[in-house]
């Protein structure tokens, strides 16, 4: 099973969609996948109002496992990870058409951009291919 398909079994089993992303990673960034899904929880169902996209706000937390050095005294990473995120953000995007679960689900216009489960998989490819190189 590839990383996108494991990440759908999850959100079939219950799992929001942005514990889905997070946790598709955990074995590759070494995270422990009961703390990723607790930190992930809140931002599925658009960090619960229907805000940014929780398949998007997982990226930024895979982005961090990868990228962030993690010092406490003297971070020096932040901007690496912006740059990394503004890109991931924007490749969603000009797939999706938004990021913002409330429009990717049509809510105002009854026009559904993608599925919960499309954004997980495009998620997972785009931080397959932009953060970890594979295609």
């Amino acid at each position: 099973m590839n990383r996108k398909e494991q990440a759908v079994m999850l959100h079939k089993r219950g799992f929001n969609c942005a514990q889905s992303v997070a946790c598709s990673f955990c074995h590759v960034m070494g995270a422990d996948p009961i703390q990723t899904f607790k930190l992930a929880e809140p931002l599925g169902f658009g960090m619960g109002h229907m805000g940014p996209c929780g398949a998007v706000s997982a990226m930024a937390l895979v982005v961090g496992m990868k990228i962030s050095d993690g010092n406490l005294d003297n971070p020096k990473t932040k901007k690496e990870c912006y740059k990394m995120m503004k890109e991931l953000t924007e490749a969603f995007v000009n797939k999706n058409g938004s990021m913002i679960c409330s429009e990717i689900k049509g809510v105002e216009t009854n026009k559904v951009l993608r599925t919960c489960d499309g954004c997980i998989e495009d998620a997972v490819a785009l931080l397959d291919k932009y953060l970890l190189g594979i295609e």
